[in-house]
């Protein structure tokens, strides 16, 4: 009878709604074998060009593909999958064998591991940030007040920019503080600072070719401007979107206007060549194709107007594909965006100036967890036994740790689903919301034990959520400030804070004043 109270009761099912729904974006894996997952493939490595792609920075860590074996021998952790790839010959066809399907690479003797970059399979989709998985942040400062466009522009630049390396575990976002400056945070995984300082420092150079002989740079130099309003870009028109056996094919255009030098320069480098006709349309016979850093980015077709003109307007034309119209739409309008960014400038808008450089080794990191979670652990019982000591009551007790650990799932569980990285100052954010919690559940139980005196229960658990209420308001006021203090390197301490909070007041707490209302009662 108590149990179905207990179940039946709206706050109950609730939260246990919201229990289920984040297990099952944690979804842990107790039972997974043992494999090494890919990290980043290497633009034109063995690898990327047998067919393996680079994963995205936004892909679920358990979504990774991962490596099973080599040659068929199985691949059960890093330093096995390291131990074999250095024992294979150059230039000899390689059987490499993942969760997905099995490839066949040419190794070569100037490229150790194809390209590849791997890492242990995650257990969970919980991602680690730099403090627990190692790795570098940069955090840089325009030399100059910029506006919000030119600070969007770098920060896309340098996106483009280190994902043409291949680096799939990048963070780069812009960032403020209290006092308004600029910043930008550059956070790449398992890279050390003098790589990461390499990396930056090497960015810059953006050219077209046609045959070898190039037509224009980035910048105002040659490219005196790109579109981007919907006027003069967006999905072509003429073409839209096409139905095809695997989902929808979308073309974009957007125009860009060459200076008189660059318009005089493609007239001549076209002139001498060739028309060809593709699918009813007339092309010259070579490509524009597009580099940064000297890595082709991007190969377009000229439309054969343009042969011997020295034409200032251009429309540049591109594609993009998925499995809806909407999500072919969103991609083709995703890679329009990314050609112009590349467009724009070949250097940034501004020059940037290093104000903080952290790098954090991998062991270091899983140090830092280790102790982590002992000093969790330890702060967890150290609350059982206050508890049980206390009240001495297991009605009491066992469901305010089931409550307590109900908000460290759904925490974790919303963590898993935002993809925000678990560092230090997100752990502390969690640990802040979880001793918050334990308060609130003391106060919470002594107004209820009040209520088995005075038997007026509702009155007790509304005295109880009022204080309790009041609290969340008062520290979620404090938090918002912090989401931009520090350059917004307080935001994952802001944000766990904040989501732990609300969790608990709006969904754990109330449940567990039902249900020791319920058993107390009995």
């Amino acid at each position: 009878m108590i149990f179905k109270k207990i179940f039946t009761n709206w706050r109950v099912l609730l939260l246990l709604l919201f229990l289920l729904f984040s297990v099952i974006t944690i979804k842990p894996q107790f039972f997974q074998d043992d494999s090494v997952s890919i990290k980043s493939v290497a633009t034109n490595s063995s690898a990327n060009k047998g067919g393996i792609e680079n994963p995205s920075a936004h892909i679920s860590p358990l979504a990774r593909e991962r490596i099973v074996a080599i040659n068929g021998d199985p691949v059960k952790s890093v330093e096995e999958f390291y131990s074999l790839t250095e024992k294979i010959p150059g230039n000899i066809s390689v059987r490499v064998e993942t969760n997905k399907q099995v490839y066949t690479l040419l190794s070569r003797e100037n490229e150790p591991e194809f390209g590849l970059r791997v890492v242990e399979t995650p257990r969970s989709n919980l991602r680690k940030g730099l403090d627990l998985e190692g790795g570098t942040r940069v955090v840089l400062k325009p030399a100059e007040k910029i506006s919000q466009d030119d600070l969007d522009i770098t920060v896309s630049n340098l996106k483009e920019r280190l994902n043409v390396f291949g680096l799939s575990d990048v963070i780069v976002r812009g960032a403020s503080d209290l006092s308004g400056d600029d910043f930008i945070i550059v956070e790449i995984a398992g890279f050390t600072e003098e790589e990461v300082q390499k990396l930056l420092a090497r960015q810059g150079k953006f050219e077209t070719e046609i045959g070898n002989q190039t037509v224009f740079i980035g910048g105002k130099k040659d490219i005196t401007h790109v579109c981007r309003t919907p006027d003069c870009s967006g999905i072509d028109p003429t073409v839209g979107c096409q139905q095809t056996g695997d989902g929808y094919f979308c073309q974009f255009f957007f125009a860009i206007t060459l200076s008189p030098e660059a318009a005089e320069r493609q007239a001549k480098i076209t002139a001498p060549l060739k028309i060809v006709t593709e699918q009813g349309k007339s092309y010259l016979s070579d490509d524009l194709v597009l580099y940064l850093d000297d890595k082709e980015v991007d190969r377009l077709r000229i439309g054969a107007e343009l042969k011997g003109r020295a034409t200032t307007q251009i429309q540049i034309t591109g594609s993009g594909s998925g499995r809806t119209q909407a999500e072919g739409i969103s991609n083709t309008l995703d890679e329009m965006r990314r050609l112009q960014t590349i467009l724009i400038t070949g250097s940034l808008p501004v020059k940037l100036e290093t104000v903080k450089a952290d790098t954090i080794s991998p062991s270091l990191g899983q140090e830092f967890l280790d102790n982590i979670l002992l000093v969790g652990l330890l702060a967890i019982l150290a609350v059982i036994i206050v508890v049980v000591v206390r009240y001495r009551n297991f009605k009491v007790i066992l469901p305010m740790v089931l409550a307590i650990l109900s908000e460290l799932t759904m925490i974790l569980g919303f963590a898993a689903l935002v993809g925000w990285n678990l560092d230090l100052a997100g752990i502390a954010g969690i640990i802040i919301a979880v001793g918050t919690g334990v308060d609130h559940f003391i106060i919470i139980t002594d107004e209820t034990l009040r209520g088995e005196v005075t038997y007026n229960w509702k009155q007790r658990i509304k005295n109880a959520m009022f204080i309790v209420m009041g609290a969340y308001f008062t520290v979620l006021s404090g938090m918002l400030p912090l989401l931009w203090a520090g350059a917004g390197l307080l935001k994952g301490f802001a944000l766990t804070t904040i989501a732990g909070l609300s969790f608990g007041v709006l969904i754990a707490r109330p449940a567990y004043a039902a249900v020791v209302e319920i058993l107390l009662k009995e």
